[in-house]
């Protein structure tokens, strides 16, 4: 099933739950058939990863999937997490922040 999410990617998200709770990173990539987005620097695990042909083995630091229920649209102007709106304008579709009414 797809979900579709007024989230995008390179949007800039807060972290609302689990053990990065208050973060901020952009969103990386999104993973729609499970409900999930790549955010940059949030979610790091500890990978050991075998030698490749092109890259040597080790322990590497990987971002994992998040659940986009754990994830807000972030307003750097107001530091807050913010819902997501839609607006018709001139027969386009426009994101707007739901508490001031402007455009993002």
């Amino acid at each position: 099933m797809n979900y579709k999410s007024k989230l995008k990617k390179g949007d800039e998200v807060i972290v609302l739950t689990g053990k990065d709770k208050g973060k901020t990173g952009k969103i990386v990539k999104m993973i729609p058939k499970q409900m999930k987005a790549i955010v940059s620097e949030i979610n790091r695990v500890k990978k050991n990863q075998k030698p490749d042909n092109n890259q040597p083995g080790g322990i590497i630091d990987k971002e994992m999937p998040m659940h986009i229920s754990n994830l807000s649209f972030y307003d750097p102007s107001i530091k807050k997490a913010i819902k997501i709106g839609y607006k018709l304008e001139n027969n386009k579709k426009i994101r707007i922040n739901k508490s001031s009414g402007k455009e993002i």
